[in-house]
């Protein structure tokens, strides 16, 4: 997966991933990371070039080393010098190989960034290629609120005023968790997955109107906060209409699309005595039951539709 929109230091990498840095190139703090795929260069090693990208980080394992010291002397610069005569990224010498001669060498020569690193190359591939997604996957900011409820991600939106912060606020008082108020920050990470967060100068903060700005995590504890979450259901907060017809029985699942990825969605009229934060708490609770295969409206139904059938009332 390539993003042209974000990218990720070298530098940024290193810290992260806990490399060790053998030489640095000349340009070290400025190279970027353009995409999340990495490379085993293997089939480069033993002359096959025909499907290269050399922007993408090149791991070295056990068995590119494996072949490489198999090699004559000879053989072996010569493989290593014409690998690192591409505009390499960066190398990376993973399961605690040795410094290779050849590979510093041609390194200083070609002005070429090699890390290391003592975790196995599998392991250390996996990690590496999550948090590079993370770090470049799509993204969108959404006017609105997003708390953690019973381990559900609810992204609470609509129209300024209608009690969304003062909602999030007493569902921190029962003991929920706040990731972001006003604006939220969404990432797509695979095609299934969302995870929301804050802007970094407002995390944390809260706007009540009436009383201003406050730090919800130092009045309430770190506890009470958490700098991301994924995203499980959508709530709409709207003033109540005397004219529209609310969904009373929840039969029809209503839906919403965020980076392309399909979320369901609750429709919530505001009014005055309304419990809004008890109403979120149900909400979330009833939607991990329904992906736990139970919807009670359905079961409901059945159960109706089962009297019916043997003639009795209800």
């Amino acid at each position: 997966m390539k993003n042209d929109e974000y990218s990720v230091s070298l530098s940024r990498v290193v810290k992260e991933q806990g490399l060790t840095v053998l030489h640095a190139a000349r340009d070290f703090d400025s190279v970027r990371v353009r995409t999340a795929d990495v490379n085993r260069p293997a089939l480069q090693l033993a002359g096959f070039y025909d499907y290269f990208d050399p922007k993408r980080l090149q791991l070295i394992g056990r068995v590119e080393s494996t072949y490489l010291m198999s090699l004559g002397e000879s053989q072996r610069r010569e493989a290593i010098e014409r690998f690192m005569r591409f505009d390499l990224c960066a190398i990376i010498l993973c399961h605690g190989i040795g410094d290779m001669p050849e590979i510093l060498e041609m390194a200083e020569k070609y002005n070429r960034n090699v890390l290391s690193t003592t975790e196995d190359t599998s392991t250390f591939m996996a990690d590496l290629i999550t948090m590079l997604r993370t770090a470049m996957a799509p993204r969108v900011t959404i006017h609105g609120v997003l708390v953690e409820v019973y381990g559900e991600g609810l992204l609470i939106t609509g129209d300024s005023g209608v009690g969304k912060s003062e909602t999030a606020l007493e569902l921190i008082k029962r003991g929920h968790r706040l990731i972001a108020d006003d604006a939220v920050i969404i990432k797509r990470i695979t095609s299934e997955l969302l995870l929301g967060s804050a802007p970094e100068l407002i995390r944390y903060y809260m706007e009540l109107r009436g009383i201003g700005v406050i730090n919800a995590r130092h009045i309430f504890g770190v506890g009470a906060v958490k700098p991301e979450t994924s995203l499980d259901l959508v709530v709409n907060f709207e003033l109540w209409d005397d004219e529209k017809a609310y969904d009373r029985l929840g039969l029809e699942t209503e839906t919403t699309t965020i980076l392309g990825v399909e979320l369901p969605q609750y429709t919530v009229p505001v009014r005055p005595g309304r419990n809004l934060a008890v109403i979120l708490e149900l909400a979330a609770m009833n939607n991990r039951q329904k992906k736990m295969g139970y919807n009670a409206a359905e079961a409901l139904a059945r159960e109706h539709d089962a009297l019916i059938d043997q003639g009795k009332d209800f």
